[in-house]
């Protein structure tokens, strides 16, 4: 087994208003999560645009934690204030926090109790297209001594699986849809009420996503480079946003990367990555 250690951010919401208010800001159904269980979704701007993406933990229906990206916290929290308004609602930002992501080799349950570190405040299981683990929360949390800890090989499994990473891949001019099915189908509900930004979300749902720029996986023989520029027929047609290399044979390597790139290059196109031939392939 092995794990990857990140700092995160964590908000406190709290308050009698809590569930109805996050429900009507949040694209996931708060009413279906039930307490000590956790989903993710989005805040979006009133265009539709994305805010942030995280993952929401209910405690009960007046407390709720969420945990995303470093560096996002105080970002969310200042548009979720923004549309509090009388709400009896109150959030706080927790400090010191960070993320042990325990993945499975085949012969271990990551859940197990022998593998939980001891400042768990937060679990909660991820599957990812082709990948599962479990992610544990707390503040000044470390990875149990007997756990190898190997943030490359997550870095890996995550591009490999298509999984955007928020700041990186996606950020506040992204169209939800641009990041492709998977993150559609783990983040947003199709059947509750209204919330902000909700608009833009259904009319590229009903469309299809047919959308500017999607998100696309690129698998080259030679390593790829975050920042690159993707060409096609001579043209830019997008940016390399992640990038991880693995062996995968003896005599071979294949680097992997998530880049955003122009609608009108279809997966299965080869490009050009700086000088670099790539494939292009669509996220599951």
């Amino acid at each position: 087994m092995l794990a990857s250690v990140s700092d995160r951010d964590v908000l406190e919401v709290t308050g009698a208003d809590a569930t109805a208010y996050l429900q009507g800001q949040i694209s996931q159904d708060v009413t279906t999560i039930t307490e000590g269980s956790s989903a993710w979704s989005l805040v979006l701007a009133p265009h539709g645009k994305l805010n942030a993406w995280f993952r929401l933990h209910r405690v009960s229906d007046e407390k709720f934690f969420i945990d995303l990206e470093a560096g996002w916290a105080q970002r969310l929290a200042d548009r979720l204030q923004r549309f509090k308004l009388r709400s009896a609602v109150e959030l706080q930002m927790l400090e010191g926090w960070r993320m042990i992501s325990l993945r499975q080799d085949g012969s271990t349950d990551s859940s197990s109790p022998q593998t939980q570190p001891p400042q768990t405040k937060l679990c909660a299981e991820f599957s990812w297209p082709g990948f599962s683990g479990t992610d544990f929360l707390g503040y000044a949390i470390e990875a149990p001594p007997n756990i190898a800890v190997d943030n490359t090989a997550l870095e890996q499994a995550r591009i490999l699986a298509g999984v955007p990473r928020l700041g990186q891949d996606i950020n506040e001019n992204t169209i939800p849809a641009e990041a492709g099915a998977y993150f559609i189908s783990q983040s947003v509900s199709f059947t509750k009420g209204c919330y902000t930004g909700q608009e833009l979300v259904a009319r590229i749902d009903s469309r299809g996503g047919n959308v500017p720029r999607p998100l696309r996986l690129l698998i080259a023989q030679q390593s790829l480079s975050v920042g690159a520029t993707v060409s096609y027929q001579g043209s830019a047609v997008g940016r390399v946003t992640s990038a991880a290399s693995a062996a995968t044979a003896p005599s071979a390597a294949q680097s992997f990367a998530l880049a955003t790139v122009m609608r009108k290059v279809q997966p299965g196109a080869t490009v050009t990555v700086e000088g670099v031939s790539a494939r292009l392939g669509a996220l599951n």
